[in-house]
């Protein structure tokens, strides 16, 4: 084997591994730019040695290698194809005067790349038919109808019953919906996303969509594919129809006549990203003309009237003055490099996450390392190197501590992680968050009890545990006097809510105890399969891991949990306090309804939608977003829609709301 080929199948194994961490996994190890580094050279190898070339490698495929989700497969009315990606000015005047030397007059549009989830649109007669991903761009995508229609920014119907219309846009998440997500994630102790992008099209890819509307994703075309009922000669010519129908479009596009012309274009797109509300990976230059494009045409991998600039990503040089370990809500520390203050994509950076001791290591970082920072994803700062010959003599080499920072307790190192966690009980870092997720709406839903007002009684002295919520009753009059939550009526609307926390079902206040991977779904799971929290307590890890959508990590999770001696003992006084332990369909098998899986669509007679899902899920059922296979019914009402179609074409049981009271009224359901 000659070393060309041999490094073709370097390559070609590293972008496939690659590929694989960042579509499937969400752990990148590399930036975007050093992936397209990779591909390029890949590309130029296999042109110089065009015998070691093959159909099979990354570089003639269309878009990426992400695993198939629950979508079920949909095939392409038109294809949807990548760009060809440039890296240089010189790439880019070579493109723009190559076309100009054939067609002089053409135009140019220059546009920002949003780095998200390409989609295509399909409306029939105004009306939203179909959303589907690029899946392998030529033949097949997914069907991700229901999650778009979730999505706040997608038209479900057009201001004009054009008989057929098919738009290309993508879906993307904000920077500020990305934290707020990351954040929550953070909160319910749940691992993080890595960027915007794959936390958007991870979403797309979800059974539920109602996961989708909670995450706020948002969606901007950049193309029409196929249109009928209307005669469009241009890209900006349709950019103003879509616009007049409701659609929304690219934001910021410029129209260029000169190579020079579109190369600053490309400039001012470049100088926008630290100041945009989304991430961008570049800038689309395509032709304006769609009779010039459609004489250019395609390869079987990109057309020949657009390429992709891909910007380099902005690094610079900062020194480490710090390292500062923070305690999370589960007890994990979180090392964090506190450096000299840089610009980077338009904003200040003063502090860069080091995850754990691993990562410390592996770039042997100090107190006074210089570190080369990267905005990665135009958001989450990274360190991408130690720079050993400018460290300051004598640097503080960082080890992370063996006592909580916060509380003092015992710090452990979790087996097969790089986390550390402290294992004090009562450390104050954790018990903050704690209290403010077990009151939060997913958990025990008590209204009054947010950040603010758990600072202030934890601060005051009237909060040590979850317990003493429930004796916050009992210090009324001088959480009045001193107005620790407000004034008199909100000092009494936070007792009442409080109050009426203590008939919350059990599975609310199983996801309140901030269990590790027990949410809202695996609570509900437990108390269906166990009937209250102290026959959980009490199963052992074997019962538990025999429960449906319980794993093996969830369930030592749960055991782990119970098997401490303060857990244990705060379970005993939420009781004596009064509140539930046990379901109401306890001793009934889990509920008439155990085991079924619902989802509901149309307007019901009499049941308000929230009324219904509560019924589900009172008798062991299951609400879900999204008709799939693993739908028992379908609850239908009046104008129901495509799920109704949906549950047709798949054999799903339809059922009305007179069906669905009588099953929970029948036994044998």
């Amino acid at each position: 084997m000659d070393r060309a080929e041999e490094r073709i199948k370097e390559i070609r194994s590293q972008l496939e591994h690659h590929a694989d961490l960042y579509y499937n996994k969400d752990e990148p190890e590399i930036t975007d730019y050093e992936y397209d580094m990779l591909m390029q050279e890949l590309k130029r190898i296999e042109e110089e040695y065009p015998q070691y070339a093959s159909p099979e490698s990354l570089t003639r495929r269309v878009g990426g290698t992400a695993k198939p989700s629950a979508g079920q497969p949909v095939r392409h009315r038109n294809p949807m194809l990548s760009l060809q990606d440039v890296f240089q000015k010189e790439d880019v005047f070579r493109f723009v005067e190559g076309i100009k030397e054939r067609y002089p007059e053409a135009i140019f549009v220059v546009e920002t790349k949003i780095d998200g989830l390409s989609v295509a649109l399909r409306y029939e007669n105004g009306e939203l038919v179909m959303a589907e991903t690029r899946g392998d761009g030529i033949e097949y995508g997914e069907d991700v109808t229901e999650n778009a229609r979730a999505i706040k920014d997608v038209s479900t119907r057009l201001s004009e019953a054009l008989p057929y219309l098919e738009v290309r846009g993508e879906v993307y998440m904000s920077a500020a919906a990305f934290e707020a997500v990351n954040a929550r994630q953070e909160l319910l102790g749940k691992k993080t996303f890595a960027n915007p992008r794959n936390c958007a099209a991870g979403t797309m890819r979800q059974l539920d969509s109602n996961i989708v509307r909670e995450r706020d994703l948002s969606l901007l075309v950049f193309n029409i594919q196929e249109i009928r009922g209307r005669r469009i000669t241009s890209h900006l010519e349709g950019y103003e129809l879509l616009k007049s129908l409701g659609i929304r479009v690219i934001e910021h596009y410029f129209s260029c006549s000169t190579a020079q012309e579109v190369w600053s274009a490309i400039e001012k797109i470049g100088d926008m990203r630290g100041n945009l509300a989304y991430d961008i990976d570049g800038a689309v230059v395509k032709l304006d003309d769609f009779t010039i494009r459609e004489a250019l045409g395609s390869t079987a991998k990109s057309p020949r009237w657009a390429i992709a600039y891909k910007y380099p990503p902005e690094r610079k040089e900062s020194r480490v003055i710090d390292i500062e370990v923070s305690v999370g809500r589960t007890g994990k520390l979180t090392p964090t490099a506190i450096i000299e203050p840089v610009r980077l994509c338009g904003t200040t950076v003063a502090r860069v996450t080091l995850h754990n001791q691993d990562y410390i290591d592996k770039f042997n970082i100090c107190i006074g390392s210089v570190l080369l920072i990267e905005k990665s994803g135009e958001i989450i700062p990274k360190c991408i190197a130690e720079i050993p010959e400018k460290r300051t003599p004598g640097a503080t080499v960082f080890k992370m501590p063996d006592l909580c920072p916060v509380c003092g307790s015992p710090v452990v190192r979790e087996a097969d992680t790089a986390d550390m966690r402290c294992i004090g009980v009562s450390c104050p870092s954790q018990l903050e968050r704690h209290i403010i997720y077990f009151a939060g709406r997913d958990a025990m839903d008590i209204k009054g009890l947010g950040e603010a007002s758990v600072h202030a009684l934890i601060e005051k002295g009237y909060l040590r545990d979850i317990t003493d919520i429930y004796r916050l009753h009992e210090s009324k009059d001088r959480l009045i006097s001193g107005g620790v939550v407000g004034k008199v009526k909100s000092t009494e609307n936070l007792l009442a809510a409080i109050e009426a926390s203590r008939s919350n079902d059990p599975e609310k206040l199983l996801t309140g105890f901030g269990i590790p991977n027990v949410g809202k779904a695996a609570a509900r799971a437990l108390i269906s399969r166990f009937g209250g929290i102290e026959e959980i307590e009490g199963a052992s890890l074997e019962d538990l891991m025999s429960v449906s959508d319980i794993g093996p990590v969830t369930a030592l999770a749960v055991r782990r949990f119970f098997d401490i001696k303060e857990n244990a003992e705060m379970v005993r006084s939420l009781k004596d306090l009064g509140l539930k332990m046990k379901s109401s369909s306890a001793g009934t098998g889990g509920g008439v309804l155990s085991g079924k899986t619902f989802v509901i669509t149309g307007t019901l007679p009499s049941l308000g939608r929230k009324e219904a899902e509560g019924m589900i899920e009172q008798n062991g059922g299951k609400v879900a977003g999204s008709v799939s296979a693993r739908t028992s019914f379908l609850l239908a009402g009046e104008a129901a829609g495509s799920k109704l179609e949906k549950a047709n074409r798949l054999g799903i049981p339809v059922i009305d709301e007179k069906t669905f009271l009588e099953m929970l009224s029948t036994p044998d359901a």
